[in-house]
């Protein structure tokens, strides 16, 4: 009885890794009617892509907003969304316009703007120098994807 108690709470649980890798977010999701299919860790470890990156605020004052996977994001924090990394994952930003670079964790989705490959929070494009302009060319480098079990070596 109380392991058959166990299993029925743990149940709802077990729906909340994508792809069968536990603490990943990578399963399919609909945004706007445009389906999305990330990639799995495999896939996206070494990753490199080069486009346009936009920035967010993440809350207003002391009232956090929330990532897609579930955690605070305040207006100085360091950040990122993707479309299609799993959730979460580590890259590392080149702002190709004037050199600087950053490493941030991915962890939450967007931009879901055409053009658009990556949306850094306010902070993250403080650091890269791009705050005032809005948008800036980049190139993302994915080092690590959720727990770091997967990594380029």
């Amino acid at each position: 009885m109380r392991g058959s108690l166990l299993l029925f709470l743990a149940l709802p649980l077990a729906g909340c890794a994508g792809g069968g890798y536990a603490g990943y977010k990578d399963a399919p999701y609909t945004v706007r009617g445009q389906r999305y299919c990330p990639m799995g860790p495999e896939e996206a470890v070494g990753y490199t892509e080069v486009g346009t990156a936009s920035h967010y605020k993440g809350g207003f004052l002391f009232f956090p907003g929330k990532t897609a996977i579930g955690e605070k994001i305040y207006p100085w924090s360091h950040g990122a969304a993707h479309k299609t990394l799993p959730l979460p994952s580590r890259v590392r930003i080149t702002n190709l316009e004037n050199g600087r670079r950053v490493t941030v964790r991915v962890n939450d989705r967007g931009p879901f703007i055409s053009g658009r490959i990556i949306d850094v929070t306010s902070a993250t494009a403080k650091k890269l120098r791009f705050h005032g302009k809005g948008l800036t060319e980049v190139r993302v480098e994915v080092l690590s994807v959720g727990d770091g079990v997967h990594r380029i070596r």
